[in-house]
């Protein structure tokens, strides 16, 4: 085992343990600072691939965007240092047997397929392509996603706004 395959362990380790530390947490604003770890571990993966575009991107939009805009809408709200309760017990019970099928089916599909070895080689892909790619109407064009995605975007702002106007209840405003 060499130091690459050891990095790519390391990096796989802080991603599914945020990833799990995410979804199981009884405090919102750690599932975000886990969400926020998971992500920085995705980007982290990038790097290691030698895609530096797409890491940067990564840190730029899901880890500076997406994740700072969870994190302000948690504060906004009346009750962000709360616990979440905890979950139903048939809940829990349908979330084992899920991760059970997954590793299971995860397990089959490596075991029955064939991976060859191939040729350790870099990504030759320009900047100015990837931007031509990202915004070309043609047939393998992106930009309906493009502008999918920014119209999700406005629609978590006006999201966060509505719910940091929401007016306090009414035995808040007469406690004070």
């Amino acid at each position: 085992m060499n130091a690459s395959v050891i990095i790519f362990y390391i990096i796989s380790a802080l991603i599914l343990g945020a990833g799990i530390l995410a979804v199981t947490t009884r405090k919102i604003f750690r599932a975000a600072i886990f969400l926020l770890l998971s992500l920085v571990g995705i980007a982290a993966l990038y790097f290691w691939m030698e895609v530096e575009f797409i890491a940067a991107v990564q840190i730029i939009i899901y880890v500076g965007g997406i994740v700072v805009l969870i994190i302000f809408s948690i504060f906004l709200t009346q009750k962000s240092g709360d616990e979440m309760p905890k979950p139903l017990r048939n809940r829990s019970v349908f979330s084992a047997l899920s991760v059970l099928f997954g590793f299971a089916f995860t397990y089959n599909l490596i075991r029955t397929n064939r991976f060859a070895e191939s040729s350790p080689g870099t990504f030759q892909v320009k900047v100015s392509d990837i931007g031509t790619q990202m915004l070309s109407t043609k047939e393998h064009g992106y930009v309906l996603p493009f502008e999918v995605v920014s119209i999700l975007l406005l629609a978590a702002m006006i999201g966060c706004i509505v719910i940091a106007m929401k007016s306090k209840p009414a035995e808040a405003i007469t406690e004070s």
